[in-house]
């Protein structure tokens, strides 16, 4: 199966953040399990301080804080949506 666009937004906000959330539904359950392919980034223009999240093969889910990454456990899509948008809130103290 070749991945599907569910889900794409680019945005900026403030005249200093730069948002962009890519989500695929992709076939491939041994790369991933969830059958999700996804990128969610946030950078600070000003800053460049920066949380990304993303999947991609092999590490499997992460996020990344700045310069640290850490796992990070897929449930499902909204649930991946609203703990974005809580690490933005908390690290760059922007709202989405």
């Amino acid at each position: 199966m070749k991945a599907r666009q569910i889900f794409w937004q680019k945005s900026r906000l403030q005249g200093r953040y730069v948002v962009e959330l890519r989500i695929y539904e992709v076939g491939n359950p041994v790369q991933y399990p969830n059958g999700v392919k996804y990128s969610l980034v946030c950078i600070d223009l000003v800053t460049r301080r920066k949380v990304l999240m993303d999947n991609h093969h092999p590490k499997g889910p992460h996020t990344h804080l700045d310069g640290s990454e850490v796992p990070y456990v897929l449930s499902d899509v909204t649930t991946l949506l609203a703990d974005f948008k809580r690490l933005v809130l908390e690290h760059l103290e922007v709202k989405l």
